[in-house]
């Protein structure tokens, strides 16, 4: 083996020690991955524990002024389907993951956009927030939604947008005479 080859095995043996480590892009049809953080309560709450309903990740953050817009379509969506039965889920709702690094701020956002749904969660560090990390977040408001069964079925959905996907996921009733 010559030196360009050591030295090519050596840094392509690099780079797999130092890449390992880095979340690769999440496509539609990949499983979601489950965010494990605080609330503003200070409990531990589970993306994982909501499977079985359709949820909408929301990464957003207070200081954030198009995440601020959207949060009034959010709040509208959700109530209009958080007990509706989808094809693949029941009920809708949102995990809000917040990358903000000041509680008050976060806290002062969440009542004063009435953001009545009971996740929120945030590890308060900001753009190196570690479910932003894992979900390659590089601007907000960026979602996933996801499934019943925890995949991601769709991404970026923000206002109408949402709505009408939401619309198309939900089982019709049919009436029988």
């Amino acid at each position: 083996m010559n030196a360009r080859m050591k030295y090519n095995l050596i840094v392509v043996l690099l780079l797999s020690v130092f890449t390992k480590g880095i979340a690769q892009d999440l496509n539609i049809g990949d499983n979601a991955p489950d965010i494990i953080q605080k609330s503003i309560n200070g409990e531990e709450l589970k993306l994982s524990s909501l499977k079985g309903q359709m949820v909408l990740i929301d990464f957003w953050a207070s200081w954030c002024k198009p995440c601020r817009k959207e949060n009034k379509h959010l709040v509208k969506t959700y109530q209009k389907y958080r007990n509706r039965l989808f094809k693949n889920g029941e009920g809708f709702t949102i995990f809000s993951v917040s990358l903000d690094n000041n509680i008050k701020s976060w806290k002062q956002a969440i009542k004063k956009d009435s953001l009545i749904w009971p996740q929120h969660v945030s590890d308060l560090k900001a753009w190196r927030n570690e479910a932003a990390k894992r979900y390659q977040v590089r601007s907000i408001p960026q979602t996933y939604l996801i499934d019943g069964e925890g995949r991601i079925i769709a991404k970026n959905l923000r206002g109408t947008a949402l709505e009408r996907y939401l619309y198309k996921l939900r089982k019709r009733k049919f009436f029988f005479f």
